[in-house]
């Protein structure tokens, strides 16, 4: 090989690779451009933003919160649920268990309504238990304190799964000893139930039966072992309320230091203090709201039972995503979900600069509160009633406060539902 063939043979290979190196770089460049504009290209093209989300929510994603889904069992702790006799309710691998003790109940600290409740559930061909609607604390008959969706075998029962107890009577059965999958749907006076797809009940409830309206969902201890988990529930019929730059149903004769302005439906709060004031008063209710604060480190809040007029004067659910040492059970100010003075949240499952879910039900002295799906306040409120909220129990209607707290506010909120619970008829 002479010298000349040995140069043009090197300069081959360099202007090769120098080729694919521009190949390389621009295809290095087309990835970095897109990963910084797939913010911009999700916006543009109205793509779900995701939730931040911190706590252990079982079986609940972003498209769930979204769509209104709250978890009733974090699947470490019985929080958010109040025993009703000495049976060994206990929490194992995920799933709340429960093999002996006094028959009764384990039901949630706060009531609902009309409702879809998803869940899974395992038990022995001798176990006879059940999934209580709209319950009492102790109930004592099915055809009037409650309504009882019954898990039993037909040889153990003569309500077999999937019947209402007193009410109907399902026609299929189903293997034991496995898992199932349960949903059932609680809407006015008709009762429907599935069980692995399968539909088992379509009750309309009679004049002669009690439809009782409002109460606690409830897992039944009576006889046999049972378990459960995913458990999950959507509380329906909750309107949206949209914000307009009018701000119809809102008062702001008290917007002081704050600047209310809403673009795109979203209703944002500059600077403070301020608040805005619905013009109708609420009692026992259901709320449902988007919110993002929009720099680090702030703080707002969503009054409820407001006394109509005051400044500030009512219950507050805290908007604050700040926490200590590294420790999201540690909050700095409440954290976001906790009732601010009275009870921390148990977990800041929120994130500033992000969207997050927050969802409000207050009935009688209970407060629930729950963040992206997952329940972080569970409070009584036990003091002795006194019209003023910040003197003791408000029971009184009173009207939703949203905070602009203090110069530095910079708060959004969307999606704004909210309605009246039903009146429980005994």
């Amino acid at each position: 090989m002479n010298f000349n063939t040995l140069k043009n043979e090197k300069f081959c290979k360099i202007k090769f690779c120098l080729v694919i190196d521009r190949r390389i770089q621009k295809a290095m460049r087309f990835w970095i451009c897109l990963f910084f504009a797939l913010p911009a290209f999700k916006s543009v093209f109205g793509q779900a933003e995701s939730f931040s989300k911190f706590g252990a929510t079982p079986g609940l994603g972003d498209a769930e919160i979204r769509e209104g889904w709250l978890s009733l069992f974090d699947g470490k702790t019985l929080f958010g649920w109040h025993a009703g006799s000495e049976a060994d309710w206990v929490v194992k691998d995920g799933c709340i268990e429960v093999s002996s003790g006094v028959p009764g109940l384990l039901r949630t600290s706060v009531e609902f309504d009309d409702f879809e409740l998803n869940l899974e559930t395992r038990f022995n061909p001798e176990t006879n238990s059940g999934i209580f609607l709209r319950t009492s604390p102790r109930p004592m008959n099915p055809s009037v304190d409650c309504i009882e969706f019954n898990l039993a075998d037909r040889k153990v029962s003569p309500f077999p799964t999937g019947s209402l107890v007193k009410r109907s009577t399902a026609e299929v059965d189903f293997e034991n000893d496995r898992w199932l999958k349960v949903r059932i749907v609680v809407n006015g006076p008709r009762v429907q139930g599935w069980v692995d797809g399968t539909m088992c009940c379509d009750h309309l409830i009679g004049p002669n039966e009690a439809s009782l309206n409002r109460g606690y969902i409830g897992l039944q201890y009576n006889a046999g072992p049972v378990k459960f988990r995913n458990i999950r529930v959507r509380p329906l019929k909750v309107t949206e309320l949209k914000f307009t730059e009018s701000l119809k149903g809102w008062s702001n004769r008290e917007a002081r230091q704050s600047l209310f302005t809403v673009r795109n439906g979203e209703m944002r709060i500059l600077g403070g203090p301020g608040q805005l004031e619905t013009e109708n008063s609420h009692g026992n209710f259901i709320l449902s709201v988007e919110c993002k604060t929009n720099k680090a480190g702030l703080n707002s809040g969503i009054f409820f039972r407001s006394i109509p007029g005051e400044w500030m004067n009512g219950y507050e659910s805290q908007i604050h995503s700040g926490f200590e040492n590294e420790d999201r059970t540690k909050p700095a100010d409440c954290g976001t979900g906790g009732i601010f003075r009275r009870q921390n949240a148990r977990l800041v499952n929120s994130e500033d600069e992000e969207w997050f879910r927050k969802t409000i039900i207050a009935c009688g002295p209970q407060v629930s509160v729950w963040v992206n799906g997952f329940q972080v306040t569970d409070w009584k409120d036990s003091r002795k009633i006194d019209d003023n909220p910040r003197k003791g129990r408000r029971l009184e209607a009173g009207t939703i406060i949203l905070q602009g707290h203090d110069p530095t506010t910079d708060v959004t909120f969307r999606n704004f539902s909210l309605r009246e619970l039903s009146e429980r008829v005994r």
